[in-house]
């Protein structure tokens, strides 16, 4: 008989190591990028990580299509969520370095997955494969949103955020659609994660306002940074001039 898989456990050993890797990943790498400063460097670190996440998605995908039938798949594992329509994202950054791709995976990446990452929707932990999959998968996002930024040096703007806030209600609006068709929950329109984190607090469909407005400032606190340097940027210019 297979043993009991170990259970997760929150702000265990564990946990507290891939949430140091995500941001500890990202800043290695950007490192050597920015240290190496050759276009064939980044371009094998880029396609390295891409070809990772997308390996780990597949894989992922077609575990779930043969274990849990074809029915069940089109209802809890297309890749409707959020953090699914992120890896995808984060594998186009990383082959075309494109500044949508950017811009939502910056967003939507950030202000979303960090928080799957810190109180995850998970039942197993390490070295449960279903742990090892997911802090890849969801890992990988939030690695390719810090490592565009700091390595590429890529940077979003202020229609960035406003961009990633309409298409993030248009995507709702589609997958709302489909969750009636195939009588799914993705994007947790319908009923609410089961989560230990405590931005989760209120009933359907009263925590989809609620997200609506978390959401916009999360976008406007990620935002933040990057206008408050570039204030500080020009300010240092005029000063020099």
């Amino acid at each position: 008989m297979d043993p009991s898989p170990v259970p997760f456990e929150l702000f265990g050993a564990a946990h507290n190591v891939v949430m140091v890797l995500t941001v500890a990943v990202p800043a290695a790498l950007s490192l050597i990028v920015r240290r190496a400063g050759s276009e064939a460097v980044t371009r094998r670190i880029c396609l390295g990580l891409a070809a990772v996440l997308a390996v780990n998605q597949v894989a992922y995908w077609t575990y779930r299509w043969v274990t849990v039938g074809a029915m069940t798949f089109l209802r809890e594992h297309l890749p409707l969520h959020l953090c699914s329509i992120g890896i995808i994202l984060a594998v186009l950054l990383l082959i075309r370095r494109d500044r949508l791709s950017y811009e939502l995976i910056y967003f939507w990446g950030l202000a979303g997955t960090t928080n799957a990452i810190i109180t995850p929707e998970l039942t197993e932990g390490w070295p449960d494969y279903h742990f090892i999959q997911y802090y890849i998968s969801h890992g990988g996002i939030v690695t390719t949103a810090l490592f565009a930024t700091f390595g590429l040096r890529m940077r979003p703007d202020f229609k960035s955020l406003l961009r990633a806030f309409l298409y993030l209600n248009v995507l709702a609006a589609g997958i709302a659609v489909v969750n009636l068709l195939v009588d799914g929950n993705y994007m947790y329109l319908f009923e609410a994660p089961v989560t230990a984190s405590p931005l989760i607090f209120l009933p359907w469909p009263w925590y989809l306002l609620w997200f609506e407005v978390l959401g916009f400032g999360l976008f406007a606190l990620l935002y933040l940074p990057v206008y408050l340097g570039r204030r500080l940027g020009a300010s240092e210019r005029r000063t020099a001039g």
